[in-house]
C-alpha cells in the first residue's frame, strides 16, 4: 500500500496535550511507513540545551503516543563530520514519518541550504511519508521564511529571507507564519509570529505576485494531503490564507481543496488597522493566553474556592491537579517562563494549605461559640444587675480573643473580628 503524502504544519505546541490526537492521526495514516519514525534537531542545534529539548522530545512521543523516535542528528553543517551528515541522511531516506520544529527558522535554513535534506523531505510528499514542520521550522517550509528572532528580538528591519519552498511541492506559493495568533505581547500586539500588525503590512508589500501567506494559529495544525488536493484543519484555531488585501480562514473540523486556497479568491477583507483587530489584540490576558495556562489557572480557581470552604480534600485534589497539567506538559518544547509561573502557583497553593492546617479546618466560630455564649450571658447578668464595670471587663476579654460584641436594640450580636465585613 503507498503511503499517504501529508505535509503537516503545526503553528506552537507540537509536543504538548494539545497536538497529541494530531499526531495520533497523522502516525494513524502513515500506517507501516510510520513505523520509522524520525525527528530532525537541526533547528536548536545551536542551543546549548539541544539535548535536553531532543530527550524530552523523544519522551513525549514515546510516553504520550507509544511511538519510538529516532534522532537525526544534524545540528551544525560545518562541524558535522561526512560520517556524520551521511547517517542523518539515510536515516531521513529510510523514515516514513519526519518530524522538526522549535529552534531558529534561520539558523534551520542555513544549515540545511546545501544539503540534501530538503530533496529528500520533497521525496516524501512526492513518494510517499508524512513530514511535519511545527514552530520555527514551519516558518522555512515557505518560499519566503521569516527571521523572526532577527526582527522581534535583534531590531533588524521587517524582510523576508529565501525559504526552502517545500510548500510549492504541496501545490502551494506562500510564506508560512505559525503562532499567527500569538498573545504573548499583551500590551503590545505580537500576532503573526510576534510582527504584529505594523510589520506583517510592510512584509506583506514585499511579497511576490502570486505569493501569498499561509498563517497557522498556535496549537492548531494544517494538513496539507498533496495526493488528494487538500488542506485540512487540527486543534484549537484557524489557519488563515492571505492574498490580495483579503483573508479567508478555516477551523478546526474544516478540510479545503488547495486549488481553492490557491485559486486567488479574495476573502473577507482584512481585519489590518481595524478596530477588530486592535480589540482583539488589547483584551489579550497580560501574560498572554495559553490552553497550559487556561488549565493551571482553572485548577488554581478550584484550589482557592475549596481553601475558603475550609475543605481540605478538596484542596487537595486541586493542588494534585495543578501538578498533574504541570507534568502532562512536561515535555512541551515551547520555550517561555509559562512553567515556572505554574510552579509559582503550585508553591502559592501548597504555602495556603499549610495555613489551613495550622489554623484548623472546623469554622472558629463554631469552635468558640460555647465559651463566647456563656461569657456574653455573664455579661448581661452583669448588666442587669447594674456591676457595669464587670460588664466592661467581661466584654474586653472577648475582644482581645477576636471577638467583635454589637449590641442592637433586638440584643446582642458577635462575630470573630477576621470574619467582620464578610
Amino acid at each position: 500500500m503507498t503511503p499517504p503524502r501529508l505535509l503537516a504544519i503545526i503553528g506552537s505546541g507540537e509536543t504538548a496535550p494539545t497536538m497529541t490526537p494530531v499526531h495520533a492521526e497523522l502516525f494513524e495514516r502513515a500506517g507501516e511507513a510510520g513505523r520509522r519514525a524520525v525527528m530532525l534537531d537541526t533547528p536548536y542545534g545551536f542551543q546549548e540545551n539541544a539535548d535536553d529539548i531532543a530527550a524530552r522530545s523523544v519522551a513525549y512521543f514515546r510516553d504520550s503516543l507509544g511511538r519510538d523516535v529516532e534522532v537525526a542528528t544534524f545540528r551544525a553543517a560545518e562541524t558535522a563530520t561526512p560520517l556524520e551528515y551521511e547517517q542523518m541522511c539515510a536515516r531521513l531516506t529510510q523514515a516514513g514519518w519526519v518530524f522538526t520544529g522549535p529552534g531558529s527558522p534561520t539558523y534551520a535554513i542555513r544549515q540545511w541550504r546545501g544539503t540534501r535534506v530538503p530533496e529528500l523531505l520533497v521525496a516524501k510528499l512526492a513518494e510517499g511519508g508524512v513530514v511535519t514542520f511545527s514552530s520555527a521550522a514551519a516558518v522555512g517550509l515557505g518560499e519566503l521564511a521569516l527571521p523572526v528572532y532577527e526582527i522581534y528580538k535583534v531590531g533588524e528591519t521587517a524582510r523576508w529571507i529565501e525559504g526552502l519552498d517545500l510548500l510549492r511541492h504541496a501545490g502551494l506559493r506562500a510564506a508560512v507564519i505559525p503562532h499567527y495568533n500569538n498573545a504573548e505581547g499583551g500590551t503590545h500586539d505580537t500576532r503573526y509570529c510576534y510582527m504584529g500588525e505594523r510589520r506583517l503590512r510592510v512584509l506583506e508589500q514585499q511579497l511576490p505576485q502570486g505569493c501569498g501567506i499561509l498563517g497557522v494559529d498556535e496549537h492548531t495544525a494544517c494538513i496539507v494531503d498533496v495526493a488528494a488536493g487538500s488542506l485540512a484543519v487540527r486543534g484549537r484555531g484557524r489557519v488563515t490564507w492571505r492574498s490580495g488585501g483579503g483573508e479567508r480562514h478555516w477551523t478546526a473540523g474544516e478540510e479545503v481543496s488547495l486549488e481553492e486556497v490557491a485559486s486567488g479568491k479574495q476573502g473577507t477583507p482584512s481585519v489590518f488597522g481595524s478596530g477588530a483587530a486592535q480589540s482583539e489584540a488589547a483584551s489579550a490576558p497580560a501574560d498572554g493566553a495559553s490552553p497550559f495556562m487556561d488549565e493551571v489557572r482553572a485548577e488554581r480557581e478550584a484550589a482557592v474556592r475549596a481553601l475558603q470552604a475550609r475543605d481540605p480534600d478538596r484542596a487537595a485534589a486541586a493542588i494534585l491537579a495543578v501538578e498533574t497539567v504541570l507534568h502532562e506538559w512536561s515535555h512541551d518544547t515551547l520555550q517561555s517562563d509559562e512553567p515556572d509561573r505554574a510552579r509559582q502557583i503550585l508553591r502559592e497553593l501548597v504555602v495556603r494549605l499549610a495555613e489551613l492546617a495550622r489554623t484548623g479546618t472546623a469554622d472558629p466560630r463554631r469552635r468558640v461559640a460555647p465559651l463566647v455564649d456563656a461569657l456574653l450571658g455573664l455579661r448581661d447578668e452583669a448588666r442587669g444587675g447594674r456591676r457595669f464595670s464587670d460588664a466592661d471587663r467581661i466584654r474586653d476579654a472577648v475582644a482581645a480573643a477576636g471577638v467583635e460584641i454589637h449590641d442592637t436594640p433586638q440584643g446582642t450580636t458577635w462575630e470573630m473580628a477576621d470574619q467582620a465585613g464578610g
